[in-house]
């Protein structure tokens, strides 16, 4: 087969050297191309046939000079070849196969070129990973959370969407008027290219090209000037109208996978699937952000996780962009007046129904409702008001708010005071300074966004804001930029270039991420939600600020706010929350460190557990008191009593009695007074006798250590619940009236049973008497100063007065050792008597010291008779149990004190059993009340658990509580992605 094609390949040789074609010469076979030479081969001589040498004759010539072909002349050879053969066409195909390397080469190197240009290109172009952020996370949800197959069926018969679609003949009438305007670009391009292509290929300069595009260049503008306007905005219009269109469409679509997912939110909460719902994102979030507020910050830790911070000036319109972030008109309002008093945390998340709670209530306001929506306006304002302390205008103390409803993006947001430049009357005179404060320390949080109010009805040079802002965040990486009130803009400010300037940066001196153009309402309070909606995206619509292109369509509407809002902050969230809960970790490992060095042997309790066992301490110790013997509750009822009364008894009731002449008179004048006293006074003296002995068992079982268990740190707690309670309790009213029954019976009775009561009545009244004996003694010496022994032991002397007295009660012993029987009372005789004899020994007295001196010697001289008269009584109870009659042995005193002492042990007796069945209980009662007031009061219990110990383990239980929850939510977070 090879041969053959050979042989065919030599004839046709032959046949292409025999022709004549103007070129003429001889040539042997080595001087044919190789092609021809390999094809030829098979035919050669062997190689043991030596070939005779050539003898070539040929002119040599050059395509350049353009000299005339010459024939060439072969010598004869042998072995068969013909002796004369032209290869010129050979010799041209030879050339022109240059050129094909030429090409060839160019095209390597073209290429080559390229490829490097392309990749510099693409170390050009950004990375777009960056900015998936900007797609919304529902987009990536989509096949999770939307049933396709159910809005397949949904949709509307094409024969629908035919009458919806735009009238696409006018749209080609509008194309076909801007062939022309496009058929200059269209051509420059074609140009471009083909000089682009022809360079590559053949290496020439390109003057062509640029030719071209001059061409092109003066064609478009000649263009420019003879376009018809008046088209292209119908055009626009034609578009926009489109446009509109398919976004109510898409709206319709929305709406009805909100009522979609509304359904399924319902059955869950139904329960029809059986399964317990998870806690959402984002509250999952809030609980840490809620946590953290509550958070004592005493080591140090700092809270860095992303919110979304609302700040602007006053009246800028804050609180109305969040009432259409969230859908419903929540907060209170007012014109020209600072509403905003504190912040405002709102967490919004998504939920079957439109409902707002506190963070500490589990009321539910249904938003649905104007009634829930007018009391829930309320309640924050009554929540302000009572965070702002007396002498204050605003507060730092936050509201925390949750909103869910269908449609809600997820966020948190937290409304600041808005910014004043001028203190007003009736606020603080460090108001303004105070909201800087506020303002400043949640800006400060370098993951926070900050949504950025500023009203753009008023002149953009009173911002104040903005400059606030500007120092907080002065590259704009986490600010979102909010116009309000563009449609009274429009009409008020006299360029609109202005509005352009403002949306597009350039005016204030700040940077933001995005800038935003919305309309919250008309002013009018009482709108609706949907009202203010169509009222934006009416005005949108035709708005030259629209049309103008000088807003773009994705900077209008809160809907388009509320949606980049929410992707900023979940972007920031996902970027820093792991960060923060490293950040925790690091703290809680430094609390467990500080803890384990000081406190190596106690349990890490932190302020409401250790309420708790001091609660328990407490109680324990009130069920004491139902433990305390009935024995030792009537001694201490009885001397305490006596020791409050034996005074009246005495001066009022015993002594004067006493002075009378015989027993008769006596006994009526003590009945009488005993009646007196008792009606009176003597009741209610024992239920307070009664209480301070209660309060003196509760204080000593409060206050008592126990031990190597007492722990001080309770010490605080306990007095303040003893004397919340002491002050709440109060004794039952009907408690005097059944003792004064029993008092004045015991005091009525005079017969004593037996000679042991008569002893223990003799007793009783000689300890009182030597007790008042002693107390008249120490006065007496006091008046008359020290006795000659104590003068001449311990080298004191008597004052100049001190001897006045001593001599008037030398001179008044005298007085009575005449007369023992001597009355109580001195006569005036006897005073001048006194004094005279006094005068006549050198010493001036006055009347009313003698009057003095005489009471306590004649009561020191009373106190030593009875005493006396005692002793006489003892055996007096034969007498008394006869009824005989012996001047010498009238005990009516003995049976005085015997009724004053049975009062007293009947008293204590009674009270002893109120006590223990009735006071006790009604105190445990008191003071179970007062430790679950004091539980519900936060302040209260930070002011009484003080100390390090519980700072510290407060802070370790905070912050291993956050860490928990961090990582709950990040955990969730990654599942969600």
């Amino acid at each position: 087969m090879w041969r053959t094609r050979a042989a065919a390949a030599c004839v046709i040789c032959r046949s292409l050297a025999n022709s004549s074609y103007g070129i003429k010469r001889k040539s042997p076979l080595q001087n044919l191309h190789l092609v021809s030479r390999s094809i030829h081969h098979p035919y050669y001589p062997s190689s043991k046939f030596q070939r005779p040498p050539l003898r070539i004759s040929i002119q040599q010539f050059s395509s350049l000079n353009r000299l005339p072909l010459h024939r060439t002349k072969l010598l004869n050879v042998k072995h068969g070849y013909q002796s004369h053969r032209n290869f010129w066409l050979a010799r041209l195909a030879s050339r022109l196969l240059k050129v094909r390397y030429l090409i060839l080469g160019s095209a390597v190197g073209g290429g080559y070129t390229a490829k490097k240009t392309y990749e510099q290109w693409k170390d050009m172009m950004p990375d777009l990973e960056e900015y998936k952020w900007i797609v919304p996370d529902f987009i990536w949800e989509l096949d999770e959370l939307v049933d396709f197959e159910k809005l397949l069926k949904a949709l509307p018969d094409a024969d629908d969407l035919a009458k919806l679609l735009p009238d696409f003949d006018k749209i080609g009438e509008s194309l076909a008027s801007l062939k022309g305007f496009l058929s200059p670009g269209y051509n420059l391009v074609s140009e471009v290219i083909g000089a682009s292509d022809l360079l590559l290929l053949l290496g020439s300069p390109g003057e062509t090209a640029f030719r071209a595009t001059d061409q092109g260049y003066d064609n478009d503008k000649q263009f420019k000037k003879v376009s018809d306007k008046e088209k292209i905005d119908q055009l626009q219009e034609e578009l926009l109208r489109t446009q509109l269109k398919y976004q109510r469409m898409l709206e319709r679509l929305e709406k009805e996978n909100k009522e979609l997912r509304k359904l399924v939110l319902q059955r869950d909460d139904k329960g029809i699937h059986q399964r317990k719902l998870k806690k959402s994102l984002i509250d999952m979030y809030s609980e840490v952000l809620d946590i953290l507020s509550d958070y004592d910050a005493s080591y140090n830790t700092q809270d860095h996780l992303p919110r979304v911070v609302v700040v602007g000036d006053q009246s800028a319109g804050k609180t109305s962009v969040l009432e259409m972030i969230a859908q419903a008109r929540i907060f209170p309002r007012g014109s020209g007046e600072m509403m905003t008093r504190s912040p405002v945390k709102v967490t919004l998340s998504e939920g079957p129904h439109h409902v707002a709670l506190f963070k500490d209530s589990s009321r539910e306001f249904d938003l649905t409702k104007e009634e829930d929506l007018a009391a829930l306006r309320n309640e924050i304002e009554i929540r302000m008001r009572n965070s702002v302390k007396e002498g204050c205008t605003v507060s730092t103390e936050t509201i925390s708010l949750s909103v869910k409803g269908p449609g809600l993006q997820r966020m948190v947001l937290v409304d600041l005071p808005g910014v004043i430049s001028t203190v007003t009357s009736g606020m603080a005179p460090d108001t303004k300074e105070t909201i800087f404060s506020i303002s400043k320390a949640y800006m400060q949080n370098p993951n926070a966004i900050i949504l950025c109010i500023q009203d753009g009805s008023v002149d953009a040079e009173r911002s104040i804001v903005t400059d606030l802002v500007s120092q907080m965040d002065p590259q704009g990486k986490r600010t979102i930029f909010v116009l309000t009130k563009v449609d009274l803009a429009e009409k008020n400010v006299a360029s609109p270039n202005r509005i352009q300037q403002i949306i597009e940066g350039k005016l204030f001196p700040m940077k933001a991420l995005g800038y935003f153009a919305v309309v919250t309402g008309k002013g009018n309070s009482s709108e609706s939600i949907e009202s203010i909606k169509e009222y934006e995206e009416e005005f949108f619509q035709n708005s030259k600020l629209l049309k103008t292109s000088m807003l773009k369509a994705h900077q209008v509407t809160t809907k388009n706010l509320s949606l980049a809002v929410s992707d900023c902050f979940w972007k920031m969230v996902r970027e820093s929350v792991e960060q923060q809960a490293d950040a925790f970790k690091a703290t809680r490992f430094n609390l467990e460190t500080e803890w384990k060095n000081n406190y190596p042997r106690l349990r890490e309790l932190d302020r409401n557990e250790l309420f708790e066992k001091a609660k328990n301490e407490i109680l324990d110790e009130v069920i004491s008191l139902t433990q305390v013997t009935p024995k030792h509750w009537e001694e201490m009822l009885e001397k305490t009593l006596w020791e409050r009364v034996s005074t009246h008894v005495i001066e009022n009731i015993y002594l004067p009695a006493a002075q009378t002449a015989n027993s008769g008179t006596f006994n009526t004048t003590v009945d009488i007074k005993l009646k007196q006293w008792t009606d009176k006074q003597l009741p209610n003296k024992a239920v307070e006798v009664a209480w301070e002995t209660l309060q003196e068992e509760f204080s000593r079982f409060m206050t008592e250590k126990k031990g190597k268990e007492h722990d001080d740190i309770f010490d605080k707690l306990k007095q303040a619940v003893k004397e919340e309670t002491i002050k709440r309790h109060k004794w039952n009213e009907r408690a005097e009236d059944s003792l004064r029954v029993i008092q004045h019976n015991a005091l009525e009775d005079r017969s004593i049973s037996d000679k042991q009561q008569w002893d223990a009545a003799i007793h009783f009244m000689e300890e009182t008497l030597q007790s008042r004996l002693k107390d008249t003694e120490s006065v007496i010496e006091d008046m008359v100063g020290p006795n000659w022994k104590k003068r001449w032991l311990y080298w004191v002397g008597r004052t100049k007065e001190q001897n006045i007295r001593n001599e008037t009660k030398n001179e008044l012993e005298k007085l009575i050792k005449c007369n023992e029987d001597h009355p109580a009372y001195l006569a005036n005789d006897e005073v001048t008597t006194v004094r005279k004899n006094l005068e006549a020994r050198g010493v001036a007295v006055d009347p009313c010291l003698i009057k003095d001196t005489w009471h306590q010697i004649y009561r020191r001289y009373f106190l030593k008779s009875a005493l006396n008269h005692c002793n006489l009584c003892r055996r007096g109870f034969y007498y008394y149990q006869r009824h005989f009659v012996d001047s010498e042995l009238e005990c009516n005193d003995i049976v005085l004190f015997w009724r004053i002492q049975r009062m007293l042990a009947i008293t204590a007796n009674t009270l002893r059993q109120q006590l223990t069945n009735t006071e006790v209980r009604r105190l445990e009662k008191n003071v179970k009340e007062v430790l679950e007031d004091f539980a519900e009061d936060n302040e209260k219990k930070v002011m009484l658990l003080t100390g390090k110990r519980v700072q510290l383990a407060e802070d370790l239980k905070k912050v291993r509580e956050i860490q928990e929850k961090l990582e709950a939510f990040i955990e969730a977070l990654h599942q969600e992605k």
